[in-house]
């Protein structure tokens, strides 16, 4: 008896391809040189916009598809010019969407890159389908068209889902810190003396990772586990009154945490800090 392949199952088996990692390689590395500046990354990530600009693309350019498509199956010849319209503002919106997908995908690893490459090579195709659609109705052949969008749709939404299993099952893109227990009692967490300007200092609060950083300016604490992927931040390097995440550059001010550059898009949660006694007391920020 035939063994039963449920869509997970087959996403497990992309993520396992390896022969698509030299295609994976050669265009992370592409990526990441388009996109080393802070404004590109930042505007790409949604940085500016507070979480990531990719899923609101996309739904611009899926939600101007699938109008299209309604418009063919209402039938009626004076929605001609509206179809093929809303066909071609998919494909104006795809470009900046893909833009900001490749952005946060190079910024992943192994069978999520893998499986993001087969997202990526999935809406190509839904792209050059839905272009010669709008080369069709342009050409009158309305049927046609409506049958290249139909089938463009079809593959997009298939590469759609690869997209959210990434987000929802894999956590690419999540806040890696949203459930954290932070206290808002005031902790012990280290001796004064152990604290060195301008090297970062782990500490645990109550089970919670967080990074005291004593400076020329005083002491800062944010969480540790950088909100982006995880990352530990008292690895990371500091520059001009930041944090920079080792894993992918995120870089965090330490004033208030606010994230000045991507692939972070919110904020590093913010530690009141203070020495006691010669003891090094945080607890949760207001």
């Amino acid at each position: 008896m035939a063994t039963r392949r449920d869509p997970q199952t087959l996403i497990d088996d992309i993520g396992k391809i390896e022969a698509l990692d030299p295609l994976v390689a050669a265009v992370t590395k592409r990526v990441q040189n388009a996109t080393q500046s802070s404004l590109v990354k930042n505007a790409l990530s949604g940085t500016w916009l507070g979480h990531q600009l990719h899923p609101l693309l996309t739904d611009i350019t899926i939600g101007a598809w699938l109008s299209a498509s309604a418009v063919d199956f209402a039938g009626s010849d004076a929605a001609t010019d509206t179809a093929r319209r809303l066909t071609a503002l998919g494909n104006i919106a795809a470009l900046p969407t893909m833009a900001s997908g490749l952005a946060d995908w190079s910024d992943t690893y192994g069978s999520d890159q893998r499986v993001g490459m087969v997202h990526a090579i999935g809406n190509t195709v839904a792209l050059g389908l839905q272009m010669a659609s709008y080369r069709a109705r342009r050409r009158g052949n309305r049927g046609r068209g409506a049958m290249l969008s139909l089938a463009g749709l079809g593959v997009a939404s298939a590469a759609g889902y690869l997209g959210g299993h990434l987000v929802f099952a894999r956590g690419v893109g999540v806040n890696h810190v949203a459930f954290e227990d932070r206290t808002s009692d005031w902790t012990d967490v280290a001796a004064a003396d152990a604290l060195e300007v301008d090297k970062p200092l782990r500490v645990d609060a109550g089970g919670v990772a967080v990074v005291v950083v004593k400076t020329e300016e005083g002491l800062f604490a944010l969480s540790n586990r950088c909100v982006h992927a995880g990352g530990p931040l008292d690895e990371g390097e500091l520059v001009d009154g930041c944090l920079k995440c080792p894993w992918h550059a995120s870089t965090f001010r330490l004033q208030d945490g606010r994230a000045t550059r991507g692939p972070a898009t919110i904020g590093q949660p913010v530690w009141d800090v203070r020495v006691e006694a010669g003891r090094v007391e945080v607890r949760a920020a207001d």
